[in-house]
């Protein structure tokens, strides 16, 4: 199962990478033909989907490796190991509550756009562009479980790291 959860980990980074390119594209695009004066006025709106889609699969992959978030303070301060695994699963909860959200609104925030089109686009939906929401949460959720487990398992050995 560790094996599943890291490939779709660098599945996510792929993806998110992937329009991180085309967020690069986009934009030296339309630097160059506003240099050029040429309207060129989808790569606004790609740029943009392009760049979300980057941020929401990149956080996604973050919380994965326990970067996305982290309150370091506070467990730094515990000297308890018991009392660190303690915090790290009331942490993991309190982000998989809001990543369970996340997979709950972005599907209707997905179908309530799924057929407006793009301004400068009208050829394409909307409802493609908002799916990372849902993928980030839905994503994330399956992170943050696979850590739940392991955070039991240690505390139910006594041996946290």
């Amino acid at each position: 199962m560790k094996n599943a959860i890291a490939m779709l980990q660098k599945i996510q980074i792929a993806v998110g990478g992937c329009f991180l390119c085309i967020f690069l594209v986009t934009v030296v695009i339309q630097i160059v033909c506003r240099y050029l004066g040429i309207s060129v006025t989808w790569t606004q709106d790609v740029s943009m989907y392009a760049f979300i889609w980057a941020v929401f699969m990149g956080a996604g992959a973050m919380v994965y490796e326990k970067r996305h978030f982290a309150f370091t303070s506070v467990s730094d301060m515990l000297k308890n190991q018991a009392a660190k695994s303690v915090l790290a699963i009331i942490i993991t909860l309190i982000m998989l509550f809001f990543s369970v959200l996340m997979v709950y609104y972005g599907i209707l925030v997905t179908k309530q756009f799924w057929n407006y089109t793009w301004v400068t686009l009208p050829q394409f939906k909307r409802g493609p562009t908002w799916l990372c929401l849902p993928i980030c949460g839905g994503t994330s959720a399956i992170y943050l479980i696979a850590q739940l487990i392991d955070e039991f398992v240690n505390f139910g050995k006594g041996d946290k790291k």
